[in-house]
């Protein structure tokens, strides 16, 4: 054994490969080793199997006799013959040779013994490329296993990376994109990097990533758990600042690209930057192009924000009616949300009571375990008791009914939250019924039966306070 270790310090690279998490398994393989290794070098007697072809099948018989026993000290030798002398024989002999050398990578007793092993898989791969091809691919492994064996490499790993993305393009395995990721990041946080380059590999590896969950589902358990991951390790670098930086010029000359429209929003919408005005215009182009309930939604939103109140709630009533066109069903929440934010902007911005009273019983029939709605009702009626009297009693009447609504809500709401806002709103407000006098004195008794009038037009019990 000490010999071999040896060797991996002199030898020039000759070793290692995958067998970690990102391992190639020896079964793909397996028909391989058992199958009639004359017929190899009957097929093709040329260079690529060596002077002699009959060292090659003995070695290679002794190689995988030995390496099927896990005997991979005495698989070594016949092994480097085949690696030396018969590099194209067969694919076994990278994949095979991979997984003893991390075997004796594991063995190893010096820092020093294991970076020169290291070293041997990185010739390992070269040679794999240069006889069996598949470049972009084999990167993809070769970089896997240096991130494992030794991540401090992180300028290798990014050229590894970086080549096998682009001879892979949407094929890239999910471990490579994140290899590429985080090498990126550890790159940037040296002072090494321009800050930007992670977020163009951001947008890079989404767009693959995405690409395979909807046309690879297979591979889901590989590229789901890969998202994941690279999304928490952006996060901290996604700045607005950043983000509309990197694309305002590409929505300025494509701003009716449909894809582009899409990264813009989703982006600056999930990094909180929905209040820049990139998002808003690339919203409402998405809109314009192609319009449906999501963004009618976001649009609506936006408007409010910029104080647009009836664009704001056009778009929300076409985000509804596109919801329940759609799917009302699994829509319900935006679809309350909707109703809720018409109700409050057409009371709280346009004092429109009237309307926003529609909109508040729209929500409440969407969700009748809110409360919400039911209180806003409350606290109109009670804001308009001054307009709806005409003396010092009939002003008083509407907060009858305002009570009612709080009632109402504390009674349908599940949230503890939103019981306890109604019950102290009724609290409140009964404070300001009549008194008996003033009751007796109009002609009535606690208990009849009186129709609040103005836009309220509701039907109450008198009570005193």
């Amino acid at each position: 054994m000490k010999a071999m270790k040896l060797f991996a310090l002199t030898a020039v690279a000759l070793f290692l490969s995958a067998g970690i998490s990102f391992a190639e398994t020896n079964s793909a393989y397996a028909g391989s080793e058992a199958a009639d290794m004359s017929v190899y070098l009957e097929q093709d007697r040329d260079d690529r199997y060596g002077e002699d072809s009959v060292q090659c099948v003995r070695n290679w018989s002794l190689y995988a006799e030995y390496y099927r026993q896990r005997n991979y000290e005495m698989a070594f030798e016949p092994w480097k013959y085949l690696f030396e002398d018969c590099p194209a024989a067969t694919v076994n002999i990278y994949i095979h040779g991979a997984n003893m050398m991390k075997y004796f990578y594991q063995e190893a007793e010096t820092p020093e013994e294991q970076e020169a092993w290291v070293d041997s898989l990185m010739t390992l791969y070269d040679q794999r490329i240069e006889y069996f091809g598949e470049k972009g691919r084999v990167l993809g492994r070769k970089a896997a296993d240096m991130y494992q064996l030794q991540p401090n490499r992180v300028d290798e790993l990014i050229e590894m990376t970086e080549e096998s993305i682009e001879l892979r393009g949407m094929q890239s395995s999910a471990d490579v994109l994140l290899i590429n990721m985080q090498s990126v990041i550890r790159t940037v946080e040296a002072g090494t990097m321009d800050p930007a380059e992670i977020i163009s590999r951001y947008e890079r590896a989404m767009e693959i990533i995405e690409y395979n969950l909807e046309n690879n589902p297979e591979e889901e358990r590989f590229y789901r758990p890969a998202k994941n991951n690279i999304e928490r390790m952006f996060e901290p670098y996604a700045t607005c600042d950043a983000l509309v930086g990197m694309f305002e010029g590409r929505y300025e000359e494509n701003p009716e690209d449909l894809e582009l429209l899409e990264r813009i929003t989703e982006m600056l919408d999930n990094a909180g930057c929905a209040d820049t005005e990139l998002f808003y215009e690339a919203t409402r182009s998405l809109y314009a192009l192609q319009p449906d309930a999501e963004s009618a939604f976001l649009m609506g939103r936006l408007e409010i924000e910029r104080e647009n109140f009836e664009s704001a709630i056009d778009y929300f009533e076409q985000s509804i009616d596109l919801y329940v066109e759609d799917c009302p069903d699994e829509n319900q929440s935006r679809i309350f949300t909707a109703y809720r934010i018409m109700a409050e902007t057409s009371y709280r911005e346009l004092n429109r009571k009237a309307r926003a009273r529609t909109y508040a019983n729209e929500a409440h029939e969407v969700d009748p375990t809110d409360g919400r709605p039911l209180i806003l009702i409350g606290e109109m009626y009670a804001a308009s008791s001054d307009q709806c009297g005409d003396d010092e009693f009939t002003k008083k009447t509407a907060y009858w009914v305002a009570v009612d609504k709080f009632q109402e809500a504390a009674r349908a709401a599940e949230d503890p939250s939103v019981q306890d806002r109604a019950q102290q709103l009724s609290n409140t407000y009964r404070q300001y019924f009549p008194n008996n006098e003033e009751i007796f004195f109009h002609g009535y008794s606690e208990g009849d039966s009186y129709r609040v009038g103005c836009w309220i037009n509701r039907n109450t019990t008198i009570r005193a306070r």
